[in-house]
């Protein structure tokens, strides 16, 4: 993905970097693949906010993607690349042979024309998607499931990949974006390849309004407020707080362990992340 930069003709354009969407080749999404999506606002089902700093925003459709992979053996055909409004990666439009269409995070380096597939008998080229048992040791891997058949729950935002270290016992192990490495079962699917869209996070927005427009509203900071609304709130004149930084509902923000203890999944778990 290339980037574009701005002539500061304006205070919002001089620090602006965006995405050319050189990569997308359909702008139309598949009216198949489509569904509702309702904006919350961040707010539960009893109206109250309960995440913070959303709402407004442009409507956005659902698009439906695949992350099962689960027609095995029925080769694919990328018909497309296209931009997806609620997640950092791009996805791929798939024409299968038996005439379904079905979304898929694309990875980098996939290209229109290419024709992928999905099973154990896959070769592991990019946009495969393959059992952890049939994947060569150090191959760059994404969207991987953590139980068989429930559809691939990580590794999935633009530019990710977690990397297959070794295998033992039924469990492939892997090294994760975050640093941390994992047991997973080695029946698991995952698909070849890094995730594409790699330099979103080199995306400078530029101006206030663009984060509006993908529903992300002001943040005030706790130590600007009243003491009724914030730990942090109050003093005279511009104070630091007068402790440690902490959330509206105090706990703090920043060192505190925050997992669970005595998590199922800490058994899968071999190095943490820190």
């Amino acid at each position: 993905m290339a980037l574009k930069k701005h002539k500061p003709t304006t205070p919002s354009r001089r620090f602006m970097v965006l995405s050319s969407f050189d990569e997308i080749t359909k702008k139309k999404p598949e009216r198949a693949l489509l569904k509702h999506k309702k904006s919350s606002g961040g707010r539960s089902g009893s109206g109250r906010i309960s995440v913070r700093h959303r709402g407004g925003g442009h409507k956005r459709h659902y698009r439906i993607i695949d992350f099962k992979r689960d027609k095995l053996g029925v080769p694919a055909k990328v018909a497309a690349i296209e931009y997806d409004p609620n997640r950092s990666a791009n996805i791929a439009l798939l024409h299968y042979l038996d005439g379904a269409k079905r979304y898929i995070l694309a990875p980098l380096g996939l290209e229109v024309g290419q024709m992928i597939v999905s099973g154990p008998e896959a070769e592991p080229i990019v946009g495969n998607a393959l059992p952890l048992d049939r994947i060569p040791l150090g191959t760059a891997i994404h969207n991987v499931e953590l139980r068989p058949g429930a559809g691939g729950k990580i590794v999935r935002s633009a530019g990710s990949s977690a990397t297959l270290m070794a295998r033992e016992g039924g469990y492939a192990l892997l090294k994760l974006p975050s640093g941390e490495i994992r047991k997973v079962l080695d029946r698991c699917l995952a698909t070849i390849g890094q995730m594409g869209n790699t330099d979103h996070e080199n995306v400078v927005s530029g101006k206030a309004g663009r984060k509006r427009w993908l529903g992300v509203r002001p943040t005030v900071r706790g130590v600007a407020m009243n003491p009724v609304d914030h730990p942090m709130g109050g003093g005279e004149g511009r104070s630091s707080g007068g402790g440690p930084s902490v959330s509206p509902w105090g706990q703090l923000a920043k060192g505190k362990k925050t997992r669970a203890r005595r998590k199922a999944s800490d058994k899968m778990i071999v190095k943490r992340r820190k």
